[in-house]
């Protein structure tokens, strides 16, 4: 349908907590998540949330196969992810790089949950649970980060770990 514009990091509605999804299957939903689709691709995002296009509502989607922005990163299925719940399964944590389409170009070594369950629906209620570890479980707790208004920069521990991509890395990690 569209590649939309994607809110950038400042926009006050980044902030702010997103509501449910009421009801499944609905035109406007479908056309949200066809947008959310073509803008991550375009954007070549591994994951992107509906309140970095300005809509206030609980859907994250999610997925890559292969990423220039992540070239090392395992596979992560498809995924349309609504009203997301997630549980830690464990204290373990680690610290890896992360970007964000709001952000374009900066990157900072973010601590996440090493193993979570996260549970949902998909675009027509089907419910989803799923436990997930590694770059799978970094990426979904970063999109629905989103949904509660927290962008990834608040959760850095060294700030001397967050900056441009060219700045932080050579071209051949970058």
């Amino acid at each position: 349908m569209a590649i939309r514009p994607v809110l950038r990091m400042g926009d006050a509605r980044l902030l702010q907590c997103a509501g449910l999804v009421g009801s499944f299957g609905s035109d406007e939903l479908h056309k949200l998540l066809v947008d959310m689709r073509d803008t991550m691709q375009a954007l070549e995002g591994v994951g992107l949330a509906a309140p970095q296009l300005g809509v206030g509502l609980r859907v994250v989607i999610f997925g890559v196969q292969k990423s220039s922005r992540y070239p090392d990163a395992e596979t992560v299925p498809e995924t349309v992810l609504i009203n997301p719940v997630i549980t830690p399964l464990d204290d373990q944590t680690e610290q890896a790089w992360e970007g964000c389409l709001s952000l374009p170009g900066l990157r900072g070594l973010v601590p996440r949950f090493q193993n979570i369950r996260y549970q949902g629906y998909d675009e027509n209620g089907t419910p989803i649970d799923r436990t997930v570890s590694g770059f799978h479980a970094r990426v979904v707790q970063h999109e629905c980060d989103h949904l509660d208004g927290m962008l990834y920069p608040a959760r850095i521990q060294d700030i001397t770990q967050f900056g441009y991509t060219e700045e932080l890395f050579s071209e051949s990690e970058a």
